[in-house]
């Protein structure tokens, strides 16, 4: 044994040969041990990558980490923390949320009941089995947008017990048809960029609180009576499908229509009077001529912006007075008909017009009559 002492003769050091080698011994087999456990975990790593080794270790081992987090959880955590699926946050600042996005998830982790927002995008989920929602009634927001959906491998009661759910969100996924049996309390539902080529006349049955309905960039051809019903629906976007005419039967409350990108070739006469909240519809990119539309079809005071721009219009529309957004560009129109705007031009009677687009057709500047001015008066700038 060496010691060592100051001029005080106070104990600075001491070493013990026998205690060192002892530590030496200790360190070399905690040394061991953690190599030990390495290769056992690097050699269960490969055996599961070959197939060898049953996939349930990994749930075991899944188990295990679950109950090590319920004995030791970090300061701050309570007892709904500790439920929170490993695959997932739930942070304390946002007791009701659970993200789940963008982990490369292919399966719909457990929720725990006290949870009223999960957020499931940008993963690799293309099943959702009956029940996985059922521990959680009190779901608010479910999104799964960006995911690999297969309408063949959705349960058909998946979201049935979600009785207070507000919004679902399934855009961007492979579904083919729109899931069965969905909430009623449902006020906005994305359904866009699938693969859905036909909605059945019940797919939105009972859902008198949806307000928005997303559908575009489907393979839709006709959407039939299925929006029958939806009273409460304001906002309905079916762009970028296949349809060859505006759908009939729209909801009486609707007051935001999308329809660019599709295959329409004529407006119904009485399209807007029979529609009279419509104030904004959008029908640019679609095969419409003059001949599709009927005299005066637009000519409604309710109505405040128009989009017929890249259809094949060989004159303006007449449109009513109080239309603020009108938008014609990328036509065929080869004059400027004034009276398409105004009646007689007086102190009270001109157009509350605001935008007007007018380029890429078969007029120039010269064309505009100069009473275009009195008329017109609230457009800062004509596109020609």
């Amino acid at each position: 044994m060496t010691r060592l002492y100051d001029q005080g003769g106070y104990l600075l050091y001491t070493r013990n040969a026998e205690f060192e080698a002892a530590n030496c011994n200790v360190r070399k087999g905690r040394s061991i041990v953690s190599d030990l456990q390495a290769g056992i975990m690097w050699t269960a790593v490969v055996l599961l990558t070959m197939g060898i080794v049953d996939l349930s270790i990994s749930q075991h081992y899944s188990q295990w980490l679950s109950q090590l987090r319920g004995r030791r959880q970090p300061p701050g955590w309570g007892a709904e923390d500790a439920d929170c699926p490993l695959e997932c946050d739930c942070p304390p600042s946002y007791p009701t949320a659970m993200y789940c996005n963008g982990r490369n998830l292919q399966h719909v982790p457990s929720v725990p009941s006290h949870i009223k927002y999960v957020y499931l995008q940008h993963n690799q989920i293309a099943g959702i089995r009956d029940g996985v929602f059922d521990n959680a009634p009190n779901l608010v927001w479910v999104m799964l947008f960006n995911n690999r959906l297969d309408s063949d491998k959705i349960g058909k009661s998946v979201f049935g017990k979600l009785k207070h759910l507000d919004r679902l969100f399934l855009d961007h996924n492979e579904l083919t048809r729109v899931p069965p049996n969905l909430p009623k309390s449902i006020t906005q539902l994305g359904l866009g960029h699938n693969k859905i080529f036909k909605v059945l006349s019940s797919s939105f049955e009972g859902m008198t609180n949806l307000t928005v309905l997303r559908l575009q960039a489907n393979v839709l051809e006709d959407v039939g009576g299925a929006l029958e019903g939806l009273k409460s629906l304001t906002m309905l976007d079916v762009r970028k499908n296949q349809l060859r005419k505006v759908p009939d039967n729209l909801p009486v409350a609707l007051r935001q229509l999308y329809l660019e990108f599709n295959d329409i070739e004529s407006v119904p006469a009485g399209f807007l009077t029979l529609n009279p909240h419509l104030q904004f519809v959008r029908l640019a990119h679609n095969k419409l001529t003059d001949k599709g539309l009927p005299s005066n079809v637009f000519n409604v005071s309710t109505l405040v912006e128009l989009d017929l721009s890249f259809n094949k219009l060989e004159k303006i529309p007449v449109v009513s007075r109080n239309l603020e957004n009108l938008y014609l560009h990328a036509n065929k129109i080869k004059e400027f008909s004034l009276s398409s705007f105004c009646g007689p031009i007086s102190m009270t009677n001109f157009s509350r017009l605001r935008m007007l687009r007018l380029e890429s057709n078969e007029i120039s500047a010269k064309d505009i009559p100069a009473d275009a001015a009195y008329c017109l008066r609230r457009v800062a700038f004509i596109d020609v």
